[in-house]
């Protein structure tokens, strides 16, 4: 393997192949070349082959995410590859960005995790407090443990809007008064 991803050939009939000569070109993609890892958990380059169905839906749903198709297929290995270790958490797109979400709730891990923190690491209350499960208090626990930095930085910028929005607020009031 030569650290290419390779799209099906035009004449196989959709059977993906590569190349000595390298990848083969798709229409209506930039490129379906990895040089270098755009994705700060990628480094190393690799070749999969992908039928031509599943370069094309990937296309498709990459142009509706208006992202390059080999960002949105990084971003699906890194996600199934937690999915497998973490199969109480799923991921979920929403304003602030995509995000580990505990499954069959509407939290967030990041949540989970600063709300644990507001209980003095107790798990058992923290569940109480959710009304979840206290498995899955337990599960963001374990991806929070894998994926600690990534969680910090959610809980982090909600801290920090919740203080841009206080003072916004606050602000407001003191206009009023004048």
């Amino acid at each position: 393997m030569d650290g290419t991803v390779a799209a099906a050939h035009p004449h196989t009939h959709g059977a993906p192949s590569l190349s000595r000569r390298g990848p083969v070109a798709v229409p209506g993609f930039a490129s379906l070349v990895l040089p270098r890892a755009t994705l700060r958990y990628m480094g190393q380059p690799i070749s999969i082959r992908l039928t031509r169905v599943t370069v094309d839906r990937l296309g498709a749903r990459a142009q509706r995410a208006h992202m390059p198709p080999r960002t949105l297929a990084q971003r699906y290995v890194e996600e199934g590859l937690r999915m497998d270790e973490h199969p109480l958490v799923r991921f979920a797109e929403g304003p602030g960005g995509r995000r580990a979400r505990l499954t069959g709730t509407g939290s967030d891990v990041w949540e989970v995790i600063a709300a644990v923190r507001d209980n003095d690491g107790d798990m058992a209350a923290t569940a109480a407090y959710l009304e979840i499960p206290l498995g899955l208090v337990q599960a963001a626990v374990t991806y929070y443990g894998a994926h600690q930095d990534e969680i910090d930085e959610w809980i982090e910028r909600n801290e920090r809007d919740a203080a841009e929005a206080h003072a916004a607020w606050l602000a407001g009031q003191a206009a009023l008064r004048r």
